[in-house]
């Protein structure tokens, strides 16, 4: 048998907050020396579709800037020595991550939390979708605030503790 946490999806919506959460997720996928997908979903709500009837183009503005927080974060996985792959997607949060899980075969899926939005992003969604009953795999609301400085020294620590064996 493999490690507990062999497949670890980070879903996070493109806040700075929810992606802080994350850390929880990302020191638990060194730990195990898990295959990490950072999925970022942002949700059709109706601030962005207003936003897009003002401002033309600020949909794909907020999903370019999403992208690059990804590939900011991929950055800092791999930095670590995690094998990372990372998606943007557009939709109702709870039926994409599933169907995400599902796809890869996650054994776990880490939520960032942000507690402003958090239930109507993650839990409920506009389809009345709700991730706790749709996921097949454990699922971890991180909520733990991390540090810079402690994320960094953690991950070092556990990625000397996964290379000496």
């Amino acid at each position: 048998m493999g490690p507990m946490y062999e497949k670890i999806i980070l879903a996070f919506d493109g806040s700075h907050e929810a992606r802080t959460a994350l850390r929880e997720g990302a020191l638990l996928a060194r730990r195990y020396g898990s295959r990490v997908w950072l999925l970022c979903v942002l949700s059709d709500s109706s601030a962005i579709t207003m936003a897009e009837g003002v401002h033309p183009g600020a949909a794909d503005q907020l999903t370019a800037a999403s992208a690059a927080l990804v590939e900011e974060g991929l950055a800092k996985l791999k930095a670590f020595g995690l094998e990372a792959t990372g998606h943007v997607v557009r939709g109702d949060p709870a039926p994409i991550i599933s169907a995400f899980a599902r796809k890869v075969s996650a054994d776990l899926v880490v939520v960032g939390h942000r507690k402003r939005s958090f239930l109507e992003r993650w839990w409920s969604g506009s389809s009345g979708a709700y991730i706790v009953d749709d996921v097949d795999c454990s699922l971890l609301v991180a909520r733990r605030p991390i540090s810079d400085a402690e994320f960094a020294a953690e991950m070092t620590r556990l990625s000397a503790e996964f290379a000496a064996g």
